[in-house]
Order: structure tokens, then C-alpha cells, then sequence
């Protein structure tokens, strides 16, 4: 003989519900403990806006800096006008309009000094006197002949020449700028030359409209063997 169960007395189809059952009732436990404290909280709620808004107004205002008043402005110094009274008299002065009207003209003064400074620094080629050697032409190719000392190197080697110099007369009658215009063919008879004629003594300077002037004059220095 078999054992037969009830099918509404079996307790395995409510498992499932009764352990959905279980889990809503523990959820609900620990909400419920989760949420319970034991003081109170109480809430105010503010109806009026206002006042608050006031409030902050005013706190922003006493933060900004004060500005310090503008500094008085200068004090003028009046001038004090003298006022002359009608009866007293005021001398006048009358202007004269026509000598206004006349042009001055002031002439710049004359630069002596400069034009004697150029007329000393022009060379003359040609003047109406020219400059002359103590005693004349004579004199000087004699002074010429005695003075110059023929160089033994061009001596020894048979050198001849004729050195053409070129030299200026100042107003005193001495002579600078010597140069040798043509060369004689060795260095030696032209360094000579040029001692020669730096030794000579002063000259009878040259004149142009009864002045001395600075003039350039050329003297051919010949070495000839004999």
C-alpha cells in the first residue's frame, strides 16, 4: 500500500514565496534602522526673502574702500592793477611810423684777417718780379758748382745727370717744398740735389703789385764728369 501526499499539504511549490517573503522582511528591518536616530531635526523654512537680501547689501557696501575728497584747488595770486585817477597827467610817447617803414640794412664786417691768411697760402708761377738769388743767375750756378759733392757710388760707376728740382720762395725770401721735378737717373744725384739747393741762403723774394708773394721756381742741377 502506498503513502499518497496531498498536493495543497506539500510544502515545496510555496518555497519560493516564502523566501521572497523573508527578504522584503529583512530589507524592511534594516531600512527601519537605518533611518531611526535619536535626536530630532527641526527645519525652518524663511518666508521672508528681504530681509536677508538687505542684510547683504549692506555688508557689500561697508567693504568697499573709501575714495578720499579731491584736494582744494591752487590759490591764484591776483595781480594788484595801480588805477591812475583822470585828473593826473601821463607822459605819452609818440612813435614815429615813417622811420619804421625804412629798412636797415647792417653790412657784415669785412674779413681782413682771412683774406691775408689766403693770399699767403696762393703760389705764384709767374709774378711781375720774380724771385732772384743773391747776386743773379751767375751767382747761383757758381754757388751750385762749389757746393754739390758728387756721390761716389755714381762716380764710381760713370753715372751722369741732370736733375731738374722744383722748390718755393716765401715772402722772406726762404726756400721749402723742395722736390725733384725730374730725376737725374740715380737715386744718389738726386738726393744731392735736393741737400744743395735746401743749403742755399735766402733769396730776393718775388712781387706782384709791389707786394712779396710766395712763388715756385725750377733750378736744373747738372753732374757731369770730367
Amino acid at each position: 500500500m502506498q503513502i499518497k501526499k496531498s498536493i495543497q499539504a506539500s510544502l515545496e511549490d510555496k518555497k519560493f514565496t516564502y523566501l521572497l517573503m523573508g527578504f522584503v522582511f529583512v530589507l524592511s528591518v534594516c531600512f527601519v534602522a537605518l533611518e531611526w536616530t535619536e535626536k530630532e531635526v527641526t527645519k525652518y523654512e524663511v518666508q521672508d526673502m528681504d530681509f536677508l537680501i538687505e542684510d547683504e547689501i549692506e555688508i557689500q557696501q561697508t567693504s568697499q574702500d573709501v575714495t578720499p575728497p579731491p584736494p582744494p584747488p591752487p590759490v591764484q595770486e591776483v595781480e594788484v592793477l595801480n588805477v591812475v585817477e583822470d585828473e593826473k597827467e601821463v607822459e605819452r610817447v609818440e612813435i614815429n611810423t615813417e622811420e619804421t617803414k625804412e629798412e636797415v640794412i647792417i653790412a657784415p664786417p669785412v674779413e681782413e684777417v682771412k683774406e691775408e691768411e689766403e693770399e699767403e697760402q696762393v703760389i705764384f708761377v709767374v709774378v711781375e718780379t720774380m724771385p732772384e738769388f743773391p747776386g743773379g743767375q751767375a751767382a747761383l750756378f757758381k754757388y751750385l758748382s762749389e757746393n754739390v759733392k758728387y756721390p761716389v757710388i755714381a762716380q764710381e760707376n760713370g753715372i751722369q745727370g741732370r736733375v731738374i728740382c722744383q722748390f718755393v720762395v716765401n715772402k722772406d725770401g726762404s726756400i721749402v717744398d723742395v722736390e725733384v721735378v725730374r730725376s737725374g737717373g740715380d737715386a744718389s744725384l738726386d738726393k744731392e740735389a735736393v741737400r744743395v739747393i735746401k743749403s742755399m741762403p735766402k733769396w730776393n723774394p718775388g712781387k706782384q703789385r709791389g707786394k712779396a708773394v710766395r712763388v715756385k721756381y725750377t733750378v736744373p742741377v747738372n753732374f757731369k764728369l770730367q
